[in-house]
């Protein structure tokens, strides 16, 4: 930095110091740039909660939002293109349904049904899926653009201002010390720079039909979104009236009761102290009850089990969590798992709280079973 850059740092911190300590009065801006330079602080702290709220709105589940990013920025390091999406309950809820419909049957009533629910919750989380790319294309990318690019450039421009503001007032008040060209200088500098920043506050206000243009296509988002899911939902009530309508009408099968069996312990030869089952003939008036003898020293020893410990593993080294959803433990801390995410990364809980951890911290004292 030149000898004149690090004169002027002197005189802004300078300036600062008296007015933040000293209580010195600097130059003040009109009520209408405060005005536009207010509106502007609230459009920018509404862009950026708007932005926050939606995404926990298409993704509410912050562990999944979490594991999300952690496997899209492995993705991107390891050069895969496709990414893997975020896991929309109806999706999970769906593949639940259809996998026991699937083992009841699907010649029974209830296995039937799960299996059609379970493939209209797949179509739903399809549904959604598309919802969240639409959003996020003509919603949330825009907003982004705005707070990336003009509402920082704005902010450069303020704090140029306010920069030149106290280099100004650093040299008025010293006026005669400092030559007055400096002055002059330092005063058409500080106007330059209001004019500049005021007019693109400005500028931003006028255009921001643009944000009512990109809230509507969040809205028509939406309106698709339900009006598809409404039309599955409805087609699904219908099946399921249909599968009513028809379990009524067939006549019901009444149960019949197999033979019970009888158990002979007389075999000494049975392995294991087991026995074989028979079924009993049909007794007559003249029979008469035979006594069977029993030996408890004949029937099969269990031994009872103890339950066995949950799958945990032993922190070897400390680690503080940098992302949303990660699990952080000290040395020695012992963390038990509930999942392994991949090859490379566990999910646990420690003291309450759960969250995601590298593999290479720790040492798995009793493993997840398969």
């Amino acid at each position: 930095m030149s000898v004149a850059g690090l004169k002027k740092q002197f005189y802004k911190a300078s300036q600062l110091v008296s007015e933040k300590v000293g209580g010195a009065e600097g130059t003040k801006l009109d009520e209408d740039f405060k005005d536009l330079e207010r509106k502007v602080d609230v459009t920018s702290k509404a862009v950026v909660e708007v932005i926050s709220k939606t995404s926990e709105y298409l993704q509410p589940n912050p562990a999944s939002r979490a594991k999300l990013s952690m496997l899209n920025s492995m993705s991107k390091i390891r050069g895969q293109v496709k990414n893997p999406g975020y896991p929309q309950a109806e999706g999970l809820l769906g593949e639940c349904m259809a996998k026991f419909g699937q083992e009841l049957g699907e010649d029974t009533n209830f296995g039937g049904a799960l299996v059609d629910a379970g493939e209209s919750m797949k179509r739903l989380a399809e549904v959604k899926d598309s919802l969240d790319i639409d959003v996020k294309q003509n919603f949330i990318d825009p907003l982004q653009g705005l707070c990336d690019k003009d509402l920082r450039e704005i902010q450069h421009h303020l704090k140029k201002l306010e920069g030149r503001r106290l280099d100004y007032d650093y040299k008025k008040k010293r006026q005669g010390k400092i030559p007055d060209e400096e002055v002059r200088q330092a005063l058409e500098k500080f106007h330059e720079s209001k004019e500049v920043a005021e007019t693109s506050m400005y500028n931003l206000l006028e255009t921001d039909i643009e944000q009512v243009s990109q809230l509507s296509s969040l809205v028509e988002s939406q309106v698709q979104y339900h009006r598809q899911a409404v039309q599955i939902l409805e087609e699904l009530s219908d099946k399921l009236r249909d599968r009513m309508n028809e379990a009524q009408s067939r006549p019901r099968r009444e149960y019949t009761p197999k033979p019970k069996p009888i158990f002979d312990f007389g075999d000494s030869d049975q392995s294991n102290g087991g026995y074989t089952t028979s079924v009993a003939p049909p007794s007559t008036c003249n029979s008469e009850p035979s006594l069977i003898s029993f030996d408890p020293a004949r029937l099969p020893f269990r031994k009872s089990r103890l339950p066995s410990e949950p799958p945990c593993c032993k922190a070897l080294y400390d680690f503080d969590p940098e992302n949303e959803g990660e699990l952080g433990f000290r040395e020695g801390d012992i963390i038990t798992l509930t999942n392994q995410i991949d090859e490379n990364w566990y999910e646990g809980t420690l003291h309450g709280q759960s969250g995601f951890f590298p593999l290479n911290y720790v040492e798995v004292v009793v493993p997840l079973s398969n």
